[in-house]
């Protein structure tokens, strides 16, 4: 014959029930830390989002095997201070010309000195001192 279940009272009476306020108090922590957290997820989103220099390879043309023209658009906030750097590749995809500039509001267009025969250009990015990764 076979010992019936304990009843949940007598669980409670053997080990002990937890004090009450701690589920409210494990819920508002979750809470708080959730909140947090949300809060750095957007934060994080809005400042990447919202780059100080934008830029973006509208054309390329190779003038001659020593020099190619790259046609650059560049989105600046009011006195951000950046620096946009455009690669030159020759065929077999060693780079062949590189150069960095300060670029102006707009449409910028480079002259890209070249060691031999570019066949394609490459726009890295712009930055600024407070943004490091290219855009």
């Amino acid at each position: 014959m076979t010992e019936p279940a304990p009843a949940p009272s007598d669980l409670s009476q053997r080990y002990g029930a937890p004090a009450p306020w701690r589920r409210q108090a494990l819920v508002a922590a979750t809470a708080v830390l959730a909140l947090v957290f949300l809060a750095w997820v957007a934060w994080v989103a809005w400042s990447h989002g919202t780059p100080a220099a934008e830029s973006e390879l509208v054309s390329y043309d190779v003038r001659s095997a020593s020099s190619a023209i790259a046609h650059i658009d560049v989105q600046l906030e009011d006195g951000a201070d950046a620096t946009c750097r455009v690669r030159a590749f020759a065929e077999d995809h060693t780079t062949v010309g590189e150069i960095s500039f300060t670029p102006q509001q707009g449409r910028n267009d480079v002259v890209i000195r070249t060691e031999r025969l570019a066949t394609s250009v490459d726009l890295i990015g712009c930055t600024t001192p407070d943004q490091e990764r290219p855009r």
